[in-house]
Order: structure tokens, then sequence, then C-alpha cells
């Protein structure tokens, strides 16, 4: 059986950016905290724990005086920018350059957008440390869209400007896109003047390239294993795209959950991952199955 691992998957470069700060700032500390997990991926949480990196939520960041803090690759609100201030907390910046330029955009179309009485909408998952600090831009007046239902929340009267979440998927942003738009000139038939939309595909490039290269990677493979966390909304929406194209498509979060019965007729095992998912926990799970081929031997 040939296990083959995607190169094209594990971290993009914000997530492998922020780690290394992480790494290289414990080299000369004990114990370094970061605001939330450094990334949606518990075994890489775990391994970092064991060098000496600390989470904390927003409570507990509250709490805390004079001491190292580090902003992970999702970036933060203005607020917690000011609560380091008056704390006297040293912040290490390992925010992403792709969020924190959408961070901006956010916030000049809030800011620009107020004397037109325009909306700012974005199209991400509620709660999700990205879509909190793009909110915050905004004094948490953006309208959050996940789903079609969460449109009731637009008032089609007025101006609406469309961001997305950097993970989330092309096709879903592409969906609400429309719907706005439909919604838009349903709202406004009887009116000369339909209010003004400005939609802006947010989405990282080396997030949603992604998509058409597992698409190509699903069908090369008898057996498509997906290693990702639970909590990793970019891990949900790649897998959909290999179930999509190969229903033998499995998500994992490590090797321990590998099933015999997935490989028994299989000659070709395809691995990939999200961008939250490191090399070294594709190459366990490689292993874990290989392991499986050489107890049949």
């Amino acid at each position: 059986m040939n296990v083959t691992i995607d190169k094209n998957s594990g971290y993009c470069f914000g997530v492998e950016f922020a780690i290394q700060m992480a790494e290289d700032e414990m080299e000369t500390c004990d114990e370094l905290y970061c605001l939330g997990d450094i990334v949606h991926n518990s075994m890489e949480v775990k391994r970092l724990y064991q060098k000496g990196l600390r989470i904390i939520d927003r409570d507990q960041l509250k709490e805390l005086r004079d001491c190292k803090v580090l902003i992970r690759a999702h970036g933060e609100p203005p607020e917690t920018y000011k609560l380091a201030l008056e704390n006297n907390i040293e912040l290490i910046d390992a925010s992403c350059p792709v969020v924190l330029k959408l961070q901006n955009r956010v916030k000049h179309a809030f800011d620009s957008g107020k004397p037109k009485d325009a909306q700012v909408v974005i199209y991400g998952q509620v709660g999700h440390a990205e879509v909190i600090g793009l909110a915050g831009q905004t004094r948490d007046e953006a309208i959050i869209v996940t789903t079609e239902e969460d449109l009731e929340k637009i008032d089609f009267t007025r101006p609406v400007t469309l961001f997305s979440q950097t993970t989330k998927s092309t096709k879903g942003f592409y969906h609400i896109k429309s719907l706005i738009e439909e919604r838009l000139q349903q709202a406004n038939q009887d009116s000369k003047i339909v209010p003004g939309f400005d939609a802006n595909d947010s989405i990282c490039r080396q997030v949603s390239n992604r998509e058409p290269q597992l698409a190509r990677f699903s069908t090369e493979h008898d057996v498509i294993v997906f290693v990702s966390g639970k909590k990793s909304s970019n891990g949900k929406a790649l897998y959909s795209v290999c179930k999509q194209h190969n229903p033998n498509s499995y998500f994992v979060e490590n090797e321990e959950e590998l099933q015999r019965e997935w490989f028994d007729a299989a000659s070709s095992v395809g691995i990939c991952g999200a961008t939250s998912t490191p090399m070294w926990l594709m190459e366990q799970v490689a292993a874990g199955i290989s392991a499986f081929e050489a107890e049949q031997v």
C-alpha cells in the first residue's frame, strides 16, 4: 500500500510564523503566556505546553501584570492592546500580516461607512478568534453571518460592506454574496435606488488555493485521511472538499483514531491536513497506517 503525504498541506505562513516566535521567545524564558490556543490543534498545543507555553483566556489576561503575552496569528481587537498597556504587559505580536491588513480594511470600511448608515457584515464563525478581532475594529457593531438564516440580521434597506474571515470556504463566501445581492434587490424593488453593496473576497489565497489542490489530491488516492484539530474552522472547510471528491475520506485528530478497516481494499492512501496541522503529526499518522500493513505481513 502506497502512503503519500500531501506536500501542500500543513502550516500556512501565519501559523508557522506564530509558532516560531513562541519557540524563539521560550528559549530565553521559562514560561510564556498565549491568549487562546496558539493553533487549533490539541497535539501541537500539548507539545508547546511542554516547552513552557501557557494558554490563558481573556478573563485571565485581565489579572496578569508585568509579564509577556503572545498574540497568536488570529489577531486581537483593540481592547486587548489597551489592556496590555494598562497592565504593563509586553505583547509578543504574532498576528498574521494577512489578518492585520484585513483588520485595517474593516476599520476603514466601518469608519467611512458611518455617515452613509452602512453596515459591515463579516462572513465567519461567531466566537472565532479572528472574527472577534475583526468585529473589534467596528466596536463590535459588525454583523456576523455564518448561515443563510443569519442574513435576517441585515437591514437590506441600508448599504452593506461584506468581508470574510480569512479561513472560510471560497464557495461559501460567494454563495452568501449572491444571497445578499438578491435580498437587496428584493427589498428595494419598489425604490429607484438600491443601497450600495461592496463585497470583498478577503479569504487568504494561501488557504483558498488549497481547495483545488486538495480536490485533485483526493481523486488520486483510494482513501484520504484528513488530519486536523476538531476546533479548526479551516479544517472543517478543507475536509468537506476531500469528502466531496472522495467519499472514502476520513477525519482524524491523530493516529490513535485510525481504523484498520478503512484500508482493507486500498492500494493508495493520501494524507493531508489543515493550515493548522503540523507536518510531524501527518507523519505520525502515516506511520500508523504503515503499521497496519506491517501487521498483516
